[in-house]
């Protein structure tokens, strides 16, 4: 198709947003056809990681071609790496700031618009990112999308050559010539559905000339964050100052000791309930609704207060007439944001009436990108592969178990987690006892902050970790950089080697609102009924 001039009335090119991810499924299936898209876990992950490397080109508004680029320090990387390997198989975790090359994993033009300049547009934004960066050079894996019609009669390095001296033309290599680039070598198995190249690749090299030798980038070789978990004692109170001047003084430890997050307990707020008076569960649970502003307002004023992020345990919230089991993460700079708890385990339903949540969040932090799993949760391995899908780094586990059986599921799942999806993982329980609140009446925890398994990290994966049954605090740092460079060439590297091919996890988007758990007689009632 030929675009009349007369009728382009602004062409922009512009940094991708999150809104732009359904045009940049229509502009793929009018390249690619058929092909897998990028999952929108994918894109929102790129556009996290280095959004200025995610491009689009729109023709009066309708995105008409985009490229997806991230940044490397190529020494990580072997001779003869693959696509799935350098794009972390599309959501480019291993994006790294400090790092030297700008290496381009897709460029899209819409079929329609072709004749228009739009590849070249890309491609001189993608030089200009590189200059403003001040990185060496500019990267990418080529397919060779004609090899195929000459594979019997040429060698693959014979073809190459063909193109380079304008013999042959590909649609691919050609076009990257015309631009700048130079071929550095070939690579075999690049792209493992790329019949049409035979699953050969060119790797291509644009050299930035404005790059400055006299500035040299200085590698991070740490990025610590402090974490703080609470083993707190549940005792009887009289009033919410009450409640307020404990909790003010954990956090004012954890800042004395500068941590980045103090993770307080599941249930934290029953212990509301000793001065209230309502015996009957459910009942009780939305009486301590009301403290919810009350609590809300408390936490925030102390995360901007003594400077730390904190995960505010749990909280019985109530909304639309339904009970919810809610974390909050109080971000020190006056954010805030909730998870609710999305397994509710049979005991909340049957003494509290709790109603699950539906979605799982993964939130931007001064410290990286952390994930809340509440309690029981945690024991559902979804719910983290999805947090760690979407960037997370830090998972906090606030829970609260009467005895060692509960809370023997809650450390051994929450150490699992750590392992398979090479994240750290922060648990932090209750201890004492409230005799006056039924179902809060004894507590088990031992609270601490787990790491993968492996070399760079605590023995038995254990950074910290508290006595049990005793009111106190743990504190340790992890290194989000050591977690970095473990999850790309660690001694096991289970993220990465995920079989994507065999089996895979999908998430229904759907709001709190189409969920209803409806209890009955046997102790499991509608919520008003609770008795």
């Amino acid at each position: 198709m030929n675009v009349n001039p007369d009728l382009v009335d602004n062409i922009e090119v512009r940094p991708l947003t999150k809104k732009d991810y359904k045009a940049l499924l229509k502009l793929q299936k009018r390249c690619f056809g058929d092909m897998d898209p990028t999952t929108k876990s994918q894109f929102e992950s790129q556009i996290y990681q280095f959004q200025d490397g995610q491009i689009g080109v729109f023709l009066n508004d309708e995105l008409v071609g985009s490229s997806s680029a991230l940044v490397l320090d190529l020494d990580e990387y072997s001779m003869n790496h693959t696509w799935d390997e350098i794009a972390d198989e599309g959501y480019i975790r291993n994006h790294d700031d400090e790092g030297d090359t700008l290496y381009g994993i897709e460029v899209m033009v819409d079929p329609e618009h072709r004749g228009m300049k739009i590849g070249r547009r890309l491609y001189e934004a993608r030089k200009e990112l590189c200059r403003k960066l001040n990185l060496k050079r500019i990267l990418v894996g080529g397919r060779l999308p004609n090899y195929h019609k000459f594979q019997d009669e040429l060698r693959v390095s014979e073809y190459v050559d063909a193109v380079m001296d304008k013999k042959l033309e590909d649609p691919v290599l050609t076009f990257q010539l015309k631009n700048g680039f130079t071929v550095k070598r070939i690579i075999k198995n690049y792209l493992p559905d790329d019949v049409d190249s035979s699953y050969f690749a060119t790797l291509l090299e644009w050299v930035n000339l404005e790059y400055e030798h006299t500035a040299p980038k200085l590698k991070v070789s740490s990025s610590p964050a402090r974490i703080c978990c609470v083993q707190y004692k549940m005792r009887k109170i009289s009033s919410f100052d009450d409640f307020a001047q404990q909790i003010e003084y954990f956090v004012d430890v954890a800042s004395e000791y500068k941590s980045d997050f103090v993770l307080f307990p599941e249930l934290l707020t029953t212990q509301l309930l000793s001065f209230v008076g309502e015996k009957r569960p459910g009942a009780a649970a939305r009486e301590l609704g009301r403290f919810t502003d009350q609590y809300v307002e408390f936490f925030n004023e102390m995360a901007i207060r003594y400077n730390v992020n904190i995960i505010g345990g749990s909280h019985f919230t109530l909304e639309n007439d339904r009970v919810y089991n809610v974390s909050y993460l109080f971000h020190r700079d006056g954010k805030i944001d909730s998870q609710y708890k999305i397994h509710v385990t049979p005991s909340e339903r049957q003494w509290w009436g709790v109603q699950p949540g539906s979605e799982p969040k993964v939130f931007d932090t001064d410290r990286g990108r952390v994930a809340i799993n509440i309690c029981y949760d945690v024991e559902f391995p979804e719910l983290a592969r999805y947090a760690v899908d979407h960037g997370a780094q830090i998972l906090f586990v606030p829970y609260c178990t009467d005895e060692r059986h509960g809370f023997t599921r809650v450390r051994i799942t929450a150490q699992a987690r750590a392992i398979e999806n090479q994240i750290y993982v922060a648990i932090a329980g209750t201890v004492g006892n409230i005799p006056s609140v039924p179902n809060m009446d004894i507590q088990y925890a031992q609270s601490a902050i787990f790491t993968p398994s492996d070399f760079p990290f605590s023995r038995d994966g254990i950074v910290a970790i508290s006595e049990e049954n005793t009111e106190m605090v743990v504190i340790a740092d992890v290194d989000l950089e050591v977690l970095r460079r473990t999850r790309h060439n660690g001694t096991v590297t289970p993220l990465k080697d995920r079989r994507k091919d065999l089996y895979n996890i999908n998430f229904r988007h759907i709001s709190n609102d189409e969920i209803i758990l409806h209890l009955n007689e046997k102790g499991l009632t509608d919520p008003e009924n609770l008795d």
